[in-house]
Order: structure tokens, then C-alpha cells, then sequence
């Protein structure tokens, strides 16, 4: 419950136009919903997949798809990828298969045993395939590739790239919001102390970068004068040090929030929040509901329409109207981002503090406040 310390009332809302769950067909769709490990067929690694991995061609295209480092199961960016092509598998038929590279020097090679295999579109999720992927995109100019979260400047390429810290904005508004109130609900509370709200990035980017841009910048315009702490981990899959470092924010520097941008390293930070009775933010996906045992403390998720770009590749490619040479910004305005509320614990957030992100959401998309995308 919320303790009317700003005279806020409690009630029941979402961030923006964010959708109650946290998955997606088309942008604005439902539907369903970072970072991929080991490689399955069409790659350098060991194989899994289930009767669409045959990499046959047999469906209506056929599809090669290299995940990011870190790998499926993880809950948010390589799960949200995958789903984009569940949902075009069940939609139009088409056949796949999948890498998991456990480094990026393994991303060249993924994606070369894709383009001199009968694959009709090479997914690569991630920006740290952009290197390899300029090198074969030159290589293999008959081969049609979509990469997420680079823009690759070659013909037979289309680029997709989000709007990260306009979406991270939007919870750090809300962060800001909050933490300068009494707020209990699940098994997390707000410290009374101090205003205080934390970011946990993986590995330390340009890209990982803008989402705490974006983040500090929301929670600055809550104007409560919270302070924002921040630290990375150094990797996407380190569930352990992502916990570690989460901790330290809620224990030594009275952080009551933790934003995380880490991928699976993330599910650490919930279970920090879990462990200090605090709250933690989700990034890509819903992750009240895909990491539901720690709901109880998931104020809000980031929601990255990931699947939506790998849907909208495929089927662009299956209609026979794939557009090389292009690149898709996808932000606030496409539903490209969006910041859902928690399954669990999302309707408790007073009215007062939804009806703010709201109008901040709007005024982005207005072009009234300018969201920056790089650290000061």
C-alpha cells in the first residue's frame, strides 16, 4: 500500500498504452514474449531444436537464426527473438533453424553456415553481430539478413534498432515517482530514508549505455531529486553477479529500485529485491510473468518488441517484399518499447504516479521532451 507522503492514492492502471501481458504478435498486437549460448543446426555449436529445425526449406521460407550471447531460456531478449519466429512458423508455415554462440567471436561463423545453406533470411539478434555480419553481408549479396539492435549499411540487409532510452524514460519516471513515497505492495517497500533507485546494465555498451541514459533522464524528470546508482556486471548470463551487485545497492547505497538492462544476468536482481524486501524492474519482456517467482517484487517491465521485428523480417520475406538497405527505428510512437505494469503488483501503483508516466509518455512521443541516448 502507498503512503499518502504526496498525497497519492492507490489504484489500478498501465504505463502508457502498454498491454497486460507481455507478449506481442504485430507492434500494438498481443501476442508473446535479450541475449543467446550454445549452437543448434546451421552453426558451430551442439544442435536441439524440434521438427521445424530441419533447415529443408520445407515451409513457405526457411529461416536461419543466430541468437546473442547468453542464449535461449533466458527469459527476455533471445526469448522475445525466438517468439518473433514461433509466431511466424505458426502464422505462415515456415522452417528453422537455430544458433547459439557462446562468444562473439563465434557469430561470424554462425552466420556464414547460414548464408552457403538454402536459408531464405538470416536473423542476427544482437549488436555485437554487426561486425561479423558487415563482413558477410558483403560476402553473400544474394542473402537476404535482418539484424536487431545495429544498423548494417549493405543492400541486402534491414537494420532494426529501438528506442531504449525512451522506453527506460518511462520506468525511470516511474522509479523516480515512487521512491520518494511510502509504497508497499507484494513483498517489496520503498525505503523511507532515502531516495534512491539503481541501474544494472550486462555488459557495458553504447546500446546497454542508452537504456541508463534514458533511465536517469526519467527519473530527473520526476523531479523528487532522487539519486540514481549504477554498475555493471560485465555479462549477460551471470545470474550470481547480477544478484551480487543488485544487493550492494539495496544494502549499502538504500536503493528501494533496480532497473536492469543484463539479460538473464537480470534474474539476480530480482532475486536480490526478492531477498531485501525491495523492487526491481524488468527489461524486454514482461518479466512479471516470465520470471513470475519473483512477480511479487516486478514493478514494471521495459518491453522491447523483439519478436515483433523478427515477425515483420520473416513475413516481409514469405510476401516476397523484404527491403534490404534499410533501417526500422522503432520507438514509443511505433510500440516499438513500451513500459507494462506488473502482473502482480502493478495495480497497486497510486493513480497519481500512473497518470504522470502517462503524460510524460505522450509528451516524448510529442516531441516535448527530448530523451538523450548517451551518458553525460
Amino acid at each position: 500500500m502507498a503512503t499518502d507522503r504526496r498525497a497519492f492514492l492507490t489504484g489500478v492502471g498501465t504505463i502508457g498504452i502498454a498491454t497486460t501481458a507481455g507478449c506481442v504478435g504485430g507492434f500494438g498486437e498481443e501476442g508473446n514474449g535479450e541475449d543467446g549460448g550454445n549452437e543448434s543446426q546451421g552453426g558451430s555449436g551442439n544442435e536441439s531444436g524440434n521438427d521445424s529445425d530441419n533447415g529443408d526449406g520445407g515451409g513457405s521460407a526457411n529461416v536461419g537464426m543466430v541468437y546473442a550471447t547468453g542464449g535461449l531460456g533466458d527469459n527476455s531478449f533471445n526469448d522475445m527473438a525466438q517468439q518473433g519466429l514461433l509466431d511466424a512458423e505458426e502464422e505462415f508455415g515456415v522452417s528453422y533453424s537455430e544458433a547459439e554462440p557462446e562468444s562473439n567471436g563465434e557469430f561470424e561463423g554462425a552466420q556464414r553456415d547460414f548464408a552457403e545453406g538454402d536459408y531464405d533470411l538470416v536473423s542476427c539478434i544482437g549488436f555485437a553481430q554487426e561486425e561479423a555480419l558487415t563482413s558477410n553481408a558483403s560476402e553473400y549479396g544474394d542473402q537476404n539478413f535482418m539484424i536487431v539492435d545495429a544498423e548494417v549499411d549493405a543492400d541486402n540487409v534491414r537494420s532494426y534498432v529501438f528506442g531504449e532510452p525512451e522506453g527506460s524514460f518511462q520506468v525511470g519516471h516511474l522509479a523516480g515517482l515512487l521512491t520518494d513515497m511510502e509504497f508497499e505492495a507484494g513483498a517489496g517497500s520503498t525505503n523511507p530514508e532515502e531516495s534512491v533507485v539503481g541501474f544494472v546494465g550486462g555488459v557495458e555498451s553504447p546500446l546497454i549505455e542508452s537504456f541508463q541514459a534514458g533511465f536517469e533522464a526519467g527519473v530527473d524528470h520526476a523531479d523528487t531529486g532522487a539519486e540514481v546508482v549504477s554498475s555493471y556486471v560485465g555479462e549477460f548470463n551471470d545470474t550470481a553477479g547480477g544478484q551480487e551487485t543488485a544487493r550492494s545497492m539495496f544494502e549499502g547505497q538504500g536503493a528501494d529500485i533496480v532497473y536492469h538492462a543484463a539479460g538473464a544476468t537480470g534474474v539476480g536482481v530480482f532475486q536480490a529485491a526478492q531477498d531485501q524486501g525491495r523492487f526491481a524492474i524488468g527489461v524486454d519482456a514482461d518479466q512479471s510473468v516470465t520470471e513470475s517467482d519473483y512477480a511479487d517484487v516486478i514493478l514494471a517491465s521495459m518491453v522491447k518488441r523483439v519478436d515483433s521485428a523478427v515477425y515483420t523480417a520473416i513475413e516481409s520475406v514469405v510476401d516476397d517484399a523484404f527491403a534490404g538497405g534499410e533501417t526500422e527505428v522503432l520507438g514509443l510512437e511505433q510500440d516499438g518499447v513500451e513500459a507494462v505494469y506488473g502482473q502482480e503488483i502493478g495495480g497497486e501503483i497510486p493513480d497519481e504516479v500512473v497518470e504522470a508516466v502517462d503524460s510524460s509518455r505522450q509528451a516524448i512521443i510529442d516531441g516535448e521532451i527530448e530523451v538523450p541516448d548517451t551518458l553525460e
